[in-house]
């Protein structure tokens, strides 16, 4: 079976490797020919990791590559994902089955990313759409690390194809049919890892991430409710899993931007300098936004958004949350 990865970051190019590994013909699309001639030439991708690639592995810059294959993964930011995918499509004269692994909302839609790669692309390119998400940092994939991840489609065929394609002996995929709760889980658990990130920089301890981290799951457990998710996907991988990986790792993205806010107590610099992506951020304010539409009490991801978007000071945020109207923890 032919694989094709939209995007040559960490992500994309340690995907492409597991496949490699599991014997499937594998090609990356990229934008940068630097980088796709690294991968081709030198079988690293030096941009991303330091470590060599499987050398089966091939790249190119021109996206009839894809022509062929019998998956898509796309492995771009959700800000470039629509251009990406039409590029795709452009390029496509049969199903595919589509993987989906980035974990946020459409920027300006907010749209989870299995729906709106299902409103733009085609019916007749499409077989199924699987996302591939869970508790994973692409710098140990790459190492070939023990790693667990979820195939989550509603189509279980469709996951069960996909789990068989990626699991071996250091990538372990299960499977799950809640869409909504996997997705809302894998998205909100970056917003969390900011704060995780803030806690950090400003010197607070374990005992305020362990409460963080507790709250905050009860926090996207009642967002995912709302919109029709299963509870109890949340106590899965793409809830405290995912939770956990992020808001512990200085491999994280959301987490190290939220340290580097704590460190300032301010994200005014921040959010002007930072060039890389950061899902948690958009992330952030889609929640927000949404949760004050629908009623939802989020006083985490609030407390975030307005760090990041309203100039607020960090600990003072803290000292709020932390003076809120006491309750009962059985109160979800």
């Amino acid at each position: 079976m032919k694989a094709a990865v939209l995007g040559t970051g960490s992500w994309g190019t340690a995907l492409a490797q597991v496949l490699a590994d599991n014997g499937n013909e594998t090609v990356l699309w990229g934008r940068n020919q630097q980088e796709t001639d690294d991968i081709n030439l030198n079988h690293h991708n030096m941009k991303a990791f330091p470590d060599p690639l499987n050398p089966s592995l091939t790249a190119s810059t021109d996206m009839h590559c894809i022509q062929d294959a019998d998956l898509l993964l796309a492995a771009v930011p959700t800000s470039a994902i629509e251009t990406v995918l039409n590029q795709a499509i452009a390029c496509l004269d049969h199903p595919v089955i589509v993987i989906n692994v980035a974990k946020g909302f459409h920027p300006v839609t907010h749209e989870r990313m299995s729906v709106f790669i299902r409103r733009i692309m085609p019916a007749q390119y499409v077989k199924a759409i699987v996302s591939l998400i869970g508790p994973s940092h692409a710098e140990e994939v790459i190492q070939r690390k023990l790693t667990a991840i979820n195939a989550v489609s509603e189509d279980e065929g469709a996951a069960r194809i996909i789990q068989q394609l990626f699991s071996n002996d250091y990538f372990r995929v299960y499977r799950n049919t809640d869409v909504i709760g996997t997705e809302i889980g894998a998205a909100l658990k970056n917003i969390m890892a900011i704060a995780s990130g803030i806690l950090e920089g400003i010197g607070q301890g374990d005992n305020a991430r362990a409460a963080l981290m507790t709250r905050g799951l009860a926090e996207m457990e009642r967002y995912g409710v709302a919109f029709g998710a299963h509870p109890e996907t949340f106590l899965g991988l793409d809830g405290v899993g995912d939770l956990i990986v992020t808001c512990t790792s200085r491999l994280s993205r959301n987490f190290m931007a939220g340290y580097q806010i704590g460190i300032e107590n301010s994200a005014d610099h921040f959010m002007k300098t930072n060039t890389k992506t950061v899902e948690g951020l958009s992330a952030c304010r889609i929640v927000y936004e949404e949760a004050k539409e629908r009623h939802i009490d989020m006083p985490i991801t609030t407390a975030v958004y307005h760090v990041l978007y309203e100039n607020g000071i960090p600990d003072q945020e803290i000292t709020a949350l932390m003076h809120r109207d006491l309750k009962s923890e059985e109160q979800r």
